[in-house]
């Protein structure tokens, strides 16, 4: 099993003991049937968004593959626009609220960013330029670091015409991949 798996029953127990703590507090303060009203509501709202965020990835997906554009923006965006519905459809009002926070534009943004990075981080730098398109980096040239037969000599200066501080942009290309 994988090491990140061994934590996901836990995980899921530690959950579920929260929503019901979370729950019967809620119960507490609004009383038992408004805070059923609410996690029956919040459900509803979240099976309904549900279709929307979906068919509005499908949507996207096919307009980027139509225009020829890498699809990988429209999936991540889809991606944390489903997991916000399907979080706030799943009965509850600790992942309602996760649901809710992933569906608001500055939260999604980040949310899409980070789902980006660790999709780059899991596949080839190849499939990650399909899905993504050419990723651009920044190269900074600082003085050579000295090896050890080097220390005995004088430090190396930049090669004349060569500014240490501009930055390069470049495509990641695997070595050995066409």
């Amino acid at each position: 099993m994988r090491r990140g798996l061994r934590f996901v029953p836990p995980a899921l127990l530690l959950l579920a003991v929260l929503e019901l703590a979370v729950f019967v507090l809620v119960g507490r303060g609004i009383g038992f049937g408004s805070a059923m009203l609410l996690v029956f509501a919040a459900s509803l709202l979240g099976l309904v968004l549900l279709r929307r965020e979906g068919m509005r990835a499908w949507r996207g997906f096919r307009a980027s593959v139509n225009a020829g554009q890498p699809p990988g923006g429209q999936v991540t965006d889809g991606l944390v626009g489903l997991a916000g519905a399907l979080l706030l459809a799943i009965p509850g009002l600790v992942s309602g609220l996760l649901g809710l926070l992933l569906l608001v534009p500055p939260v999604r943004r980040l949310a899409r960013s980070g789902v980006r990075r660790a999709a780059e981080r899991r596949v080839s730098s190849r499939v990650a330029g399909d899905l993504f398109g050419p990723r651009r980096v920044r190269v900074r040239r600082g003085a050579p670091q000295p090896t050890p037969t080097q220390t005995a000599q004088p430090a190396q200066t930049a090669q004349p015409g060569t500014d240490p501080g501009r930055a390069i942009e470049g495509e990641i290309i695997e070595p050995g991949r066409p």
